[in-house]
């Protein structure tokens, strides 16, 4: 592959991370499962048994709990068949939220494999950069 296909295919493994992201985040779960996870498809979210389906139904549970939970993607990494999404996530508009990244695996353009880091916005914090 040369350079250029590597580009378009980064490229493209970006905007389904995304896309995914987003669709569940909606509530759109069943929906982001059927269109950009592989029937082989594992994680590794330490709550959940590994399989799509356990982690599937917990994201429904999330969406129904949180209908107005908002997601924002704050920047989006892709290396070899790796994508990283940092993103800032609210279960309620009121929330500080999360900073969360995802991490997610790809083979022939589907999400294979799925890591995912959260860490809670503070209230205060010393840095004046701020958590993103």
């Amino acid at each position: 592959m040369n350079h250029d296909q590597q580009k378009d295919h980064a490229r493209l493994n970006k905007e389904i991370a995304v896309s995914f992201l987003q669709l569940v985040a909606s509530g759109r779960v069943r929906e982001a499962y059927n269109t950009y996870i592989s029937p082989d498809f594992c994680h590794h979210n330490p709550y959940f048994r590994g399989d799509a389906n356990s982690l599937m139904i917990a994201m429904e549970e999330n969406a129904s709990k949180n209908p107005d939970k908002s997601f924002e993607v704050k920047r989006v990494i892709a290396e070899g068949n790796l994508v990283a999404v940092h993103s800032h996530v609210k279960q309620k508009p009121e929330d500080l939220g999360v900073a969360v990244v995802h991490i997610m695996r790809f083979e022939n353009h589907i999400i294979v494999e799925m890591w995912d880091l959260g860490h809670p916005v503070p209230e205060n914090s010393p840095n004046e950069y701020g958590i993103f």
